[in-house]
């Protein structure tokens, strides 16, 4: 006997509600990567060139996160039973690929520069790295309350964040060429900036991957949620159990549950359902639970695989 809430819809992310915050995110990327491009031009910055470069990478992160978005909300069908919420969990892997890429490019680029320094114009440099500097931070301003919301949200966020860093390694950049024509310092911060991307980019694609697995949620117990179930009236034990998410807001819990023969006889078996339900939610925030109902022999019928 399986039971749960409706199911026929595709589910709401936790991500689409931030939608704007994405789209205003994404157009203001496009605008600081045209400029950038002129600032290079114009000034023969390579440092402005390679931030060009990052913010172009990173648009097209937050383009991900915005299109997987859209595909979430399309509802359910026969073949794929959780509609496309999963693209969300695919576009945050890839915004970790990309950012994890951006870190070495920056790191190698930044070494090579070491030794290859190129002449640029500080001022010029300055001026077009306050402008991306601004539009970043405005970025960041449109994402910041959502950045918690889903892996895919965070994922966008880190795209910008990582942009204004840039932005600012840049501007001392220009400011230690300015004042004291050292113009190695540009290298030295793409260095500190690959440094700093590297470890985010590895954190959200180990955080993505495990969704991809089918991990168990972080921060949830299987044996305390066991021991919950097995802690109710007429509950004698529970296996097959399973705990994963479908992407970033949908914990999905199934199980086996072995409960007294009586519950398939008197009408019980409704009741104990809506308890067991009722314990999950209410102590695990798990709104999305299957179960089967099984009596106490039934365990002998079930494939090796079921433990």
């Amino acid at each position: 006997m399986g039971h749960g809430h409706s199911h026929d819809h595709g589910p709401a992310t936790a991500t689409a509600g931030h939608r704007g915050a994405l789209i205003g995110a994404l157009s203001i990327s496009v605008v600081i990567f045209a400029i950038e491009i002129a600032g290079a031009v114009v000034t023969g910055s390579l440092a402005l060139l390679a931030d060009a470069g990052h913010v172009l990478a990173d648009a097209g992160g937050v383009a991900l996160a915005l299109g997987a978005t859209m595909l979430a909300a399309r509802p359910a069908s026969g073949r794929r039973t959780f509609g496309w919420a999963r693209a969300e969990i695919l576009a945050a892997a890839v915004n970790g690929l990309i950012l994890a890429g951006m870190g070495v490019y920056v790191f190698v680029e930044g070494i090579r520069r070491l030794f290859e320094p190129a002449p640029v114009t500080a001022g010029g440099m300055a001026l077009f790295g306050v402008i991306g500097l601004i539009g970043n931070l405005i970025g960041v301003a449109l994402l910041y309350r959502a950045r918690e919301a889903s892996l895919n949200m965070r994922g966008a966020f880190l795209e910008v964040a990582t942009d204004a860093v840039t932005s600012v390694g840049v501007l001392a950049a220009a400011a230690a060429i300015a004042l004291t024509g050292f113009t190695q310092a540009d290298a030295i911060v793409s260095i500190l900036i690959g440094l700093i991307i590297a470890p985010r980019a590895v954190r959200l694609l180990r955080e993505a991957v495990n969704i991809l697995l089918e991990a168990a949620p972080e921060g949830v117990d299987l044996e305390k949620i066991r021991q919950h179930i097995t802690g109710l009236d007429h509950v004698l034990g529970v296996h097959d159990l399973h705990v994963y998410t479908v992407t970033s807001g949908l914990p999905v819990l199934t199980a086996h549950v072995v409960v007294d023969d009586s519950c398939f006889h008197d009408g019980h078996a409704p009741q104990l359902l809506d308890a067991m339900q009722a314990c999950l939610a209410g102590h695990f925030d798990v709104e999305h639970s299957t179960f089967q109902l099984e009596p106490a022999g039934h365990a002998t019928h079930e494939h090796a695989t079921h433990g």
